[in-house]
């Protein structure tokens, strides 16, 4: 039988495709806020939302997909 040589588990894999998912929500917090008329400033643009909530959430996906990397398909635990 033929055996795929991949470089990650499936577990890997798995906590990868995680971290993407929430670097993607991170980056879907932060949009909007913007206006459109260049005259009329809008203040949602500084929202507690885009400001501190969003790029904690990016950083925690890539803290997983830090984790999914460093992380050992072969290990029982």
């Amino acid at each position: 039988m033929s055996q795929s040589n991949f470089v990650f588990g499936k577990k890997n894999y798995l906590f990868m495709f995680i971290g993407l998912a929430v670097i993607a929500l991170g980056f879907i917090l932060m949009a909007g806020g913007g206006s459109d008329d260049p005259n009329v400033f809008n203040e949602d643009i500084f929202s507690t939302r885009r400001i501190h909530i969003a790029p904690m959430v990016v950083v925690l996906g890539f803290a997983i997909e830090v984790y999914a990397i460093l992380l050992n398909p072969n290990s029982d635990a």
